[in-house]
């Protein structure tokens, strides 16, 4: 039976303030709340209908789960079409940064990223391509955000996210900076070090004036067609293929 304490708890998730508050985040669908259910993460309970049970098998007795009618689990669902199983996931604390980790590598950086869409697929595209951390802004959107936990597709479970002051962490990291800007060499003809930062930045207004000027190397995608600009998530994917193409990860 669902009480109504924890559709107001569920419910509330869809908040920043209450996820921090909370420390929880929610996992939607089969296949990510299992992908979850196998990581690192703490999964804190699980909500489910009799369909799904039979589709993921035992769930594990050593966390809370609750067993729903489907009219009870649509009062918890935010998806049009839910799947029936729904996790509740603890946020882990943030750990300082230790530059050294970022060292012999490629590491993405975003610069207020602001829609949920573009940052799931991105941390999808990153764990596709072998990249292992996504550092962003103070001011990029909430990787716990529902609809970018939904977006990366369980992807959120192994790759780490994390939110720092972006320039203080790049002059601290003393790592070479590339930044995607139109006025950059190609970046078919770019030379990748061993290892870089590679910086992304908001969808309208690109990457901040105060960033910029701690790029060491502007990068473009070349332009063929008349279209302004490309998405973030789509340019960061092309990014991300050819650094793969180029460079061990």
């Amino acid at each position: 039976m669902l009480s109504k304490a924890q559709i107001t708890l569920i419910s509330s998730l869809q908040n920043k303030k209450f996820r921090k508050q909370h420390g929880l985040f929610i996992v939607e669908g089969i296949k990510s709340v299992l992908e979850f259910l196998s990581s690192s993460y703490q999964v804190d309970s699980i909500f489910y209908t009799e369909d799904v049970q039979t589709k993921v098998g035992k769930i594990s007795g050593k966390i809370k789960s609750y067993p729903l009618s489907e009219n009870e689990f649509q009062k918890i669902s935010a998806l049009k079409s839910p799947q029936g199983i729904l996790a509740l996931v603890h946020i882990p604390e943030q750990k300082e940064l230790n530059v050294a980790d970022f060292r012999s590598q490629h590491t993405l950086l975003l610069d207020d990223v602001q829609d949920p869409g573009n940052l799931g697929t991105i941390i999808r595209t990153a764990e596709w391509f072998g990249f292992q951390n996504i550092i962003c802004s103070i001011g990029t959107v909430d990787a716990y955000n529902p609809k970018v936990v939904q977006a990366t597709m369980g992807s959120l479970s192994r790759i780490h996210v994390h939110y720092v002051d972006l320039k203080a962490f790049i002059l601290a990291a003393k790592i070479p900076v590339f930044g995607a800007l139109l006025n950059g060499e190609s970046i078919y003809q770019t030379d990748w070090p061993q290892e870089s930062f590679i910086i992304l930045g908001n969808e309208g207004n690109g990457i901040s004036e105060e960033i910029i000027q701690l790029v060491d190397k502007p990068v473009a995608i070349p332009r063929i067609g008349q279209a302004e600009s490309l998405n973030v998530a789509v340019a960061t994917t092309i990014f991300c293929s050819e650094i793969a193409r180029t460079k061990k990860l």
